[in-house]
């Protein structure tokens, strides 16, 4: 039997606490997609675009950016702008996994076609099960987009 390709989630996170939370998560249910965490905006560009520590990176994009608003150097808003403006990533899935419930932060996110905006709940239970259920849908579930496929 072939063993499917299991695609990366990309987490960028500046908060060692919630990384480890996350991690901690997606290994209670045996999700076995490898996690690249990055701690800012910058580096989330530099890893789907192969530059900086990632040059030389041959992959295919990963099955789903969880993303937080609130990192240094470039924020998630920033961030998701930059992908959505992109030919090559327009579709990749990009989750805010934030703890802003700001209004305008909610409303921006969705205007520069955010997939999903989840608020991290504070109770640590809350939280494990958030980030499974996303990791299951977007790591495993969600089937994307066939590279090079016609536009519709």
């Amino acid at each position: 039997m072939i063993k499917p390709f299991l695609r990366r989630i990309l987490l960028a996170e500046d908060s060692a606490r919630d990384v480890e939370l996350t991690l901690e998560a997606l290994a209670e249910y045996n999700l076995a997609n490898e996690v690249i965490v990055v701690e800012d905006g910058v580096e989330v560009l530099d890893y789907l675009y192969c530059r900086g520590k990632y040059e030389g990176r041959i992959d295919r994009p990963p099955a789903v950016v969880l993303l937080d608003i609130k990192m240094p150097r470039m924020n998630g808003i920033e961030v998701l702008r930059a992908i959505r403006a992109s030919e090559e990533f327009r579709v990749l899935p990009v989750v805010m996994l934030t703890s802003s419930r700001e209004e305008r932060d909610i409303i921006e996110s969705y205007d520069l076609g955010i997939n999903a905006y989840v608020v991290k709940p504070v109770d640590f239970q809350d939280f494990i099960e958030a980030v499974r259920t996303l990791g299951l849908f977007w790591a495993v579930m969600n089937e994307p987009r066939p590279q090079g496929g016609a536009h519709g």
